[in-house]
């Protein structure tokens, strides 16, 4: 499979790594669906009053409609929403209607129905949002979606009037930025006729954001009031997301699926994306190449365009030519962690002490502007370990499990790694702090687990500790 979407879509277009399987979900993590999460989002987390570094956005691969916030300033997509949106803005407006959640102090209902969701799809929020708080955000993600379609479905659900605020709120962030609202409408509008559908059959945006007619109307006669509300979409943020959306699409659907949506008749950026995954799911690794090589001469200075067509050869074996190809990608975007560490990745590969040596200041840089990379860190220890630099390769790998969030794991590597360094040094200074850190993190994780075992008789509601 081409990498930068990485399972977690470490890149959401070829950089596909470690991935976190859980209830058919996993975080994808891709260098351009980032940076376009972070472009869209930090105007409209500003209006809202927030900190936008404070706020994290996670995309993850499912096919459902649904988007939610959980953890404190977190906030999750589910694939399919950002290919059920007609276009950008009305990606904006859920963007918009979720950030009030968390800047107007939203806590979500529990009520009767926390004795229906059940203790573990409960807790898994409790334990994936404190996983994610401690750095540990791929451990988080996976221990949350465990118990999210159950929990998304009869426990996580807001008031009727907090949507109300949500939707009002959300309008005057877009005011603010110069965003019609309309997109927020047309969305909503698309997912008010589930309201009658089974609550099997609805999408789960719908279980836990309730809609109605009403709501719908009085936010259109609110929104109606912008200046901004007859404003077509921005064309450039319009074009990225189409862009991402035929990225995701590819990665996601068939090659059959794909190639019947974006034709080879269709000559445009999102259709030559969205096929150069169709082909390598296919098997036909010359036509990828063939795409991507058209991207490549459309928009010289693309990174993302060198990125996936490194993804491509280093994915099919041509490794020694994925590198100047890699390379030439991390020129063009030199703060994008996941694209350089795809090359270390790819110089790692060869097995070679020359390589590696390569590799290191490349991989390290990735992990200080990324430190929850643990695609990168994994990829450093082995570096070290092949040089023989055991010390450096245990630290490297308690930082890789101290951000996954396994306590017990880091707390290992962490020790391993003190008996290495001399007291004192930075590298030892940085193993204490993990094993601190790890010891703290693996108690509570005991406890949580004692409290998780929990006994119910009939008529007794499940006790939640939080």
């Amino acid at each position: 499979m081409i990498k930068p979407l990485r399972q977690i879509l470490t890149a959401l277009v070829v950089t596909l790594s470690a991935s976190a399987h859980v209830a058919a979900q996993s975080i994808l993590r891709d260098a351009e669906t980032e940076a376009f999460f972070r472009q869209v989002s930090t105007p409209i987390y500003k209006a809202a009053g927030l900190t936008p570094q404070s706020v994290h956005m996670y995309l993850l691969g499912d096919k459902s409609i649904n988007a939610f916030v959980t953890g404190g300033q977190n906030i999750f997509f589910h694939s399919g929403l950002i290919l059920a949106a007609d276009d950008v803005d009305e990606f904006m407006g859920v963007l918009a209607h979720e950030t009030c959640h968390i800047a107007c102090g939203h806590r979500i209902s529990r009520g009767e129905a926390a004795s229906t969701a059940g203790a573990f799809s409960i807790l898994s929020l409790v334990l994936g949002a404190a996983a994610i708080a401690m750095g540990g955000g791929e451990a988080g993600i996976g221990i949350l979606t465990a118990g999210q379609s159950v929990a998304q479905g009869q426990f996580l659900a807001y008031t009727r009037g907090q949507e109300s605020e949500a939707d009002l709120a959300g309008a005057r962030y877009l005011e603010a930025v110069g965003i019609s609202p309309s997109g927020m409408i047309r969305f909503f509008d698309k997912l008010r006729d589930q309201e009658i559908l089974a609550q099997i059959r609805q999408d789960p945006y719908v279980r836990s954001h309730p809609l109605n007619r009403t709501r719908i109307q009085q936010l259109q006669q609110t929104a109606s009031n912008s200046r901004y509300f007859n404003t077509p979409p921005n064309t450039f943020l319009n074009e990225r997301f189409k862009r991402l959306q035929a990225k995701l699409g590819g990665y996601l659907d068939t090659p059959r699926q794909t190639l019947r949506k974006y034709p080879v008749s269709d000559t445009s950026i999102a259709a030559r994306y969205a096929r150069v995954y169709a082909y390598n799911k296919a098997l036909e690794w010359d036509l990828a190449l063939d795409e991507a090589d058209a991207l490549i001469k459309a928009e010289p200075n693309n990174p993302y365009f060198h990125e996936i067509k490194g993804q491509i050869l280093f994915e099919n074996g041509r490794v020694n030519e994925s590198i100047p190809v890699f390379e030439e990608a991390v020129r063009l975007a030199p703060r994008e962690p996941l694209i350089a560490t795809a090359l270390g990745q790819a110089l790692v590969s060869f097995e070679d002490s020359g390589r590696m040596e390569q590799a290191l200041p490349i991989l390290k840089a990735a992990t200080r502007q990324d430190s929850t990379n643990t695609f990168a860190w994994f990829n450093l220890a082995k570096a070290y370990s092949w040089l023989d630099r055991q010390p450096e390769a245990n630290l490297a790998t308690a930082e890789r499990f101290y951000s996954g969030g396994a306590a017990a794991q880091a707390l290992t590597h962490a020790r391993r790694a003190l008996d290495g360094f001399d007291t004192g040094t930075p590298e030892w200074i940085r193993a204490q702090d993990i094993l601190i850190a790890a010891e703290e993190a693996a108690s509570r994780q005991q406890r949580r687990g004692r409290r998780r075992r929990i006994t119910t008789s009939f008529g007794q509601k499940p006790a939640i500790n939080e």
